[in-house]
């Protein structure tokens, strides 16, 4: 038998979802049930809980993507999974065609080293502090950068408290004696050995990381290799990454050549020769850099976070290395595996045309503002009248707003906050703050724009009945 699934909306969205829901012809069976309240975007666990009295049969209720409440707990209650939609109705068809197929984000194979590039000149609590932040992002081993000609007397002291902190820990230096310091103090990997300096290999139990003896030299990398092969010790080598017109197209061949030669030695991509010499947005350059470690089976990356731009370079690897392993594992394009690279733009920006708005506007009995957006513009609307345009200042003349400071105040954010939306193309919702998807951390909860009103200003938000 068919699955049979109730639909909970309220009464401005019913019409338009049970048109979907004929357009869909879906292959299962479904019952709409509008629960006596205007938005369904107010509807909350505690109000099905209320006035929900029949669930007409059906193997599970899907409710407003922004329903809120505790619905694990709803779903033991009624005795059957109470599950939330797509934040707009426009979305339903994508919703169930990827809910069969939707990728698991929490695996991946490549590990994040992330670089404190000035650690000599940190004291060791700002060393932790930035550790923490780095391993909240993503990173798996704390990376510590040690500076030509400066002073660090405190490495070891440094490495000792990152690993009682529980860090795995590298030391980053172009001098022999800060790997020796650094692998007899207790770090895990060493950054970088060449083919003349494997010596320090063998004072020492840390892995470590293989590069050129001369910049591009691969045939000095495949001695370093047969090198650590003899020892019979495991390392990682880094043909080394070079930044665009300074032989980027050149260190990537390098990196395919190197995975030729050898298949199965664990390799290293230090991304920051992009991300941080680039004034591009950095989502993007990682996105490309880890897809290229995907093909070419490169297994860690050094990134850093050191120019201002690239300040969330570690958590846009982390969800990266994400996307990346799921699409390989599905063997599929990276699309359709997560939005959160996309800070700017959105794949469906505009979820309903300016027709379909002013159809829905026509349904509004209250003095409430709504605001919306389609390709076309912004648009604003109540009962009294609906006004479009680009430009929220051209739409304040019409609001009626003149003596009402909170109100106005109010309008004046969330028009912002669409004019943004649609100059970007990006998904706008009305009393909810922009998506910027891996670029900030996620809000834990969102802002309820009613507790800074003052006293006496006007509702603007729809009334729940």
């Amino acid at each position: 038998m068919a699955e049979h699934i109730l639909f909970l909306t309220g009464k401005l969205a019913e019409k338009q979802l049970r048109r979907i829901l004929e357009e869909m012809a879906p292959e299962f069976d479904y019952t709409v049930h509008q629960l006596g309240l205007s938005v369904a975007a107010l509807m909350t666990a505690d109000m099905i809980r209320r006035r929900l009295k029949d669930t007409f049969g059906a193997d599970r209720i899907l409710v407003p993507g922004r329903c809120r409440g505790d619905l694990e707990t709803l779903s033991q209650d009624l005795g059957l999974p109470v599950e939330r939609g797509p934040e707009e109705l426009r979305d339903l068809p994508e919703y169930f065609g990827r809910a069969a197929k939707q990728p698991d984000l929490n695996r991946y194979a490549l590990k994040i080293f992330a670089e404190i590039v000035d650690a000599p000149h940190l004291e060791i609590d700002g060393v932790l502090r930035r550790a923490a932040d780095y391993r909240e992002h993503g990173a798996d081993v704390i990376d510590i950068g040690c500076l030509p000609a400066t002073p660090f007397p405190h490495l070891e002291a440094t490495v000792a408290a990152l690993k009682a902190e529980g860090y795995r820990v590298s030391v980053d230096s172009l001098d022999n004696e800060d790997l020796l310091r650094g692998g007899k103090a207790g770090a895990d990997y060493l950054l970088s050995l060449h083919e003349d300096s494997l010596w320090v290999a063998d004072e020492i139990a840390a892995i470590p990381v293989l590069i050129p003896a001369k910049h591009g030299d691969l045939d000095s990398l495949d001695r370093a290799i047969a090198g650590m092969r003899s020892r019979g010790k495991p390392f990682l080598v880094d043909p080394i990454l070079d930044p665009i017109h300074f032989g980027f197209a050149d260190s990537l061949v390098r990196y395919h050549e190197t995975r030729r030669r050898h298949p199965d030695v664990e390799i290293m991509m230090g991304v920051g020769n992009l991300t941080e010499l680039t004034h591009a947005d950095t989502s993007g350059i990682n996105a490309m850099l880890l897809g290229v470690c995907s093909e070419l089976d490169i297994r860690a990356i050094l990134a850093t976070q050191v120019s201002k731009h690239a300040r969330r370079a570690v958590a846009e690897a982390d969800l990266a290395r994400r996307i990346m392993f799921a699409a390989h594992e599905l063997n599929a394009l990276p699309k359709h595996m997560g939005d959160g690279l996309m800070a700017l733009h959105e794949r469906a920006p505009y979820p309903y045309s300016e027709t379909e708005i002013r159809e829905l506007a026509q349904a509004i009995r209250d003095p409430s503002y709504r605001i919306q957006i389609s390709a076309s513009g912004i648009h604003i609307f109540n009962r009294d009248g609906f006004h479009s345009a680009t430009d929220p200042f051209q739409l304040y003349p019409a609001l009626g707003v003149e003596h009402d400071g909170g109100h106005a105040f109010y309008l004046g954010v969330e028009l912002a906050r669409a004019q943004i939306a649609w100059q970007l193309g990006k998904r706008y919702a009305q009393d909810e703050v922009l998506d910027w998807g891996c670029a900030l951390d996620p809000a834990e909860e969102k802002i309820d724009p009613h507790a800074y009103k003052p006293a006496g200003s006007t509702l603007h938000q729809p009334s729940e009945e």
